[in-house]
């Protein structure tokens, strides 16, 4: 294992009803007036929206509202963002949605009080110095962004999709997290979700470094207990307990815990930003094209770790063998596992593999380096 230091303030409220203390979290952690962002959809459709403004009123606080942020959260959508918070005087901002609109959020936290482009801090000009505190009640359980201080953002211009981690400065004050909320999500959504979660996890997972024990059997048990509730809750949307462990299983993929005293991987992510960035499809589904096409290549050039994951998740005496389970259970849930299935036509190989190397470098990754050969035999492998 190696040396390692874990930052995690986030103040979890959870429970049925605790929205209704969000008014009161945004004053505890110095909030006055507030930029609310949130989405779209789900958000709207519930109801979820009103009460929340209605709870900031309850406690005096002053907000503008900024909405209509997207899944792949744009550069274009934050410089709004960001100038509709300046122009309030924002001195918080709070997130009401999954994923998108907090990855969204925390672009916004960083852009307002800085000078200069935002997009600096994603090109990695600039370090993020200050940011206004933020706050989120989760509505889609997948992303894990409430726990973490990462932001993806993609440049429209470009299409590069890019991450940042800032802990210490982005990580929310709080997350306000009911699993009632997420009764009426699409079972498309939940699963979506659910694949990310496995996601973030395997990318921890599958690492070089000795003795990671601890971070391991966490793992593990979070990805059988997604394996064992996502069925469940897509069979049985207001399954509370299913929906809770849900839920916090997201929480946990993503917060860091999983990947204490591990060199992590991501090149999986990296390869399936290019194809969210260019054709606009969910990244958890992306994720379930990508990340049996990355465990198959793998299983070949090097099945280390696959060798625990397919016998301690999926019950499995090969590493094939689980990837056959993890694609069957994919296929389960309403997964995608190939290009066309996750519906793109036209699907443009070798302009997305060269893009991910301007996106990622030369080489990426960590569990095996990835270069341009690697790449394009992994998306040939998801065709």
């Amino acid at each position: 294992m190696q040396n390692f230091e874990y930052y995690s303030p986030t103040d979890f409220v959870f429970g049925r009803g605790v929205e209704a203390r969000t008014g009161e979290l945004v004053r505890r952690f110095g909030g006055n007036r507030v930029l609310l962002v949130y989405g779209g959809g789900h958000a709207v459709r519930s109801g979820l929206l009103p009460s929340v403004e209605d709870v900031l009123r309850q406690a005096g606080l002053d907000y503008v509202a900024f909405g209509g942020v997207l899944p792949n959260p744009t550069d274009e959508q934050v410089y709004a963002g960001i100038g509709k918070g300046r122009q309030a005087g924002a001195d918080f901002v709070l997130a009401v949605g999954g994923g998108s609109v907090i990855d969204a959020a925390k672009a916004m936290a960083a852009g307002i009080p800085y000078e200069g482009d935002f997009w600096d801090f994603y090109e990695g000009k600039e370090t993020i110095g200050r940011a206004l505190p933020v706050g989120v009640v989760l509505t889609i359980p997948a992303a894990g962004s409430e726990g973490s201080g990462n932001s993806v953002i993609t440049q429209t211009a470009t299409h590069r999709k890019v991450s940042i981690r800032t802990p210490y400065l982005l990580r929310p004050r709080f997350a306000v997290m009911n699993p009632e909320l997420t009764y009426s999500l699409p079972a498309y959504q939940t699963a979506a979700g659910a694949t990310d979660m496995m996601a973030h996890i395997m990318e921890r997972y599958f690492t070089n470094t000795p003795h990671t024990e601890v971070p391991d059997a966490v793992g593990e048990a979070v990805m059988r207990t997604i394996r064992d509730v996502t069925p469940q809750a897509i069979a049985n949307p207001t399954d509370y307990d299913a929906r809770a462990a849900l839920m916090w299983c997201g929480t946990l993929a993503h917060n860091g815990i999983c990947g204490t005293g591990n060199e992590e991987d991501w090149a999986s992510h990296g390869m399936e930003h290019e194809l969210s960035a260019f054709y606009g499809v969910t990244h958890g589904a992306g994720l379930a094209v990508v990340f049996p096409a990355w465990l198959t290549y793998m299983a070949e050039h090097h099945p280390a770790k696959l060798v625990p994951w397919a016998r301690n998740v999926w019950q499995a005496d090969t590493p094939l063998e689980g990837i056959a389970r993890f694609k069957a259970w994919l296929r389960s849930i309403g997964m995608p596992v190939t290009i066309a299935e996750l519906g793109i036509t036209g699907f443009d190989l070798e302009a997305v593999n060269a893009h991910v190397h301007v996106t990622k470098g030369t080489v990426f990754g960590n569990y095996l380096p990835l270069d341009e050969a690697r790449t394009r035999a992994i998306y040939q492998l998801m065709l």
